[in-house]
């Protein structure tokens, strides 16, 4: 009766079952994944937000395959204040409601069924279904740390082949942390053009630097086919709001017949809506106000995080450049799923697993850092006194 892309097994693992057992007995559980920034005890400017909504003109239907020309010269201006090197016309934008849509419309732009894309590892797990739902093939290439994260490029020439479309860079990374460097970047685009593929950039995070310096958009690539992908759902802390983009750069040619094309894909679907199109400019000018307070909350649970990691030498933090988590190294003492349920049903404490984000080996915890502070530091001394050696015996 259904398509086999969808036979998902939907019946709830190990670790959500745990969780549901424990809310459903009426336990208090400290999140330590918290990834809705709504939802994260910060101040927003509700009055401001809520009111750019009410505007007359969103009682009118105009269709516009590309999204509304004032919403995406919004997105224009926001890259030309926040990237030197941007120099982009608002025909390069399609306005999507999110990444996720985003991704689907460069799958289905380049694909055909069973053709292959390559993809970071460890990553974020969405890509799979996305992937699945559009017929194609996800084939990883590994991060490999040593003092922080490099792209295996010797792994990344053997994955490739003649089904070979493609290819993701996470900038920074989810969960890593990790900016692809100018050095990567060149190597990225001569891989890319010696086996004429395109380059899928998803900067979500690209605003989240931890050091507060300003990282190179790849939407200002001019050297292969580039489709960079973000939206307001972190850079403005706005995941309710459902505006997202994509940008096309790359040779003139080759991104005038994509845009040609996303164009038809975008028309078939006409997804954006009036009202969120039109407060587009002041939903971006959010960020000037959130983004300080997450990445001070960001920093703030670091900081703690780290002076609790002094107690405790057998974790360690790995290092991380940006974006809102952070990876633990901790003993192999089960799988990592097992430790995750074994912290929540003995602390109360919510953490992921490592193998959520396909780490290749067991080892690796991960925790969100816009987790409010309070609940963070009483969330980690929880988690450390119950990974310290002998704590499970």
């Amino acid at each position: 009766m259904f398509s086999q892309r969808t036979n998902w097994k939907l019946a709830p693992n190990s670790f959500t079952e745990a969780q549901r057992q424990l809310r459903e007995a009426g336990e208090q559980i400290l999140d330590l994944t918290i990834s809705n920034p709504t939802r994260a005890e910060l101040h927003y400017d509700s009055e401001t937000i809520l009111g750019a909504l009410n505007r007359p003109e969103a009682m009118q239907y105009d269709p516009q395959p590309k999204g509304l020309l004032s919403a995406r010269q919004a997105v224009i201006d926001y890259y030309r204040k926040e990237h030197d090197e941007f120099d982009t016309a608002p025909e390069s934008v399609i306005l999507t409601t999110s990444t996720s849509e985003g991704y689907s419309y460069v799958f289905r732009l380049l694909c055909n069924s069973q053709d292959e894309i390559l993809v970071p590892q460890p990553s974020y797990p969405l890509l799979e279904f996305l992937a699945e739902l559009e017929d194609v093939t996800l084939v990883p290439y590994p991060l490999v740390y040593d003092h922080g994260w490099q792209i295996d490029f010797p792994s990344l020439y053997k994955a490739v082949n003649h089904r070979t479309r493609g290819l993701v860079v996470v900038h920074p990374n989810n969960p890593t942390g990790s900016f692809i460097s100018d050095q990567e970047r060149d190597e990225l685009n001569n891989f890319c053009r010696e086996y004429e593929l395109s380059l899928i950039a998803d900067e979500v995070f690209l605003t989240y630097a931890l050091d507060g310096a300003s990282r190179r958009t790849f939407a200002a690539n001019r050297d292969v086919l580039t489709f960079t992908l973000s939206g307001l759902s972190k850079i403005s802390g706005l995941p309710q709001m459902k505006l997202a983009w994509l940008v096309t750069s790359g040779p003139a040619e080759r991104a005038h017949l994509a845009l040609a094309r996303l164009e038809v894909i975008a028309d078939t679907y006409l997804s954006m809506n009036a009202p969120i199109q039109l407060a587009a400019p002041v939903l971006l000018d959010q960020r000037r106000t959130i983004q300080p307070l997450l990445l001070d909350r960001m920093r703030t649970n670091l900081e703690q995080l780290d002076r609790a990691l002094t107690r405790e030498p057998a974790c360690q933090r790995l290092a991380l450049e940006g974006g809102w988590y952070v990876v633990l190294r901790v003993p192999v003492t089960q799988s990592d799923e097992a430790l995750a349920i074994d912290i929540l049903r003995k602390t109360k404490v919510l953490v992921h697993p490592g193998h959520f984000y396909d780490f290749s080996s067991d080892g690796f915890l991960v925790l969100s850092l816009i987790t409010p502070p309070a609940a963070f530091q009483q969330g980690i001394t929880r988690v450390l006194d119950c990974l310290k050696p002998g704590a499970n015996g």
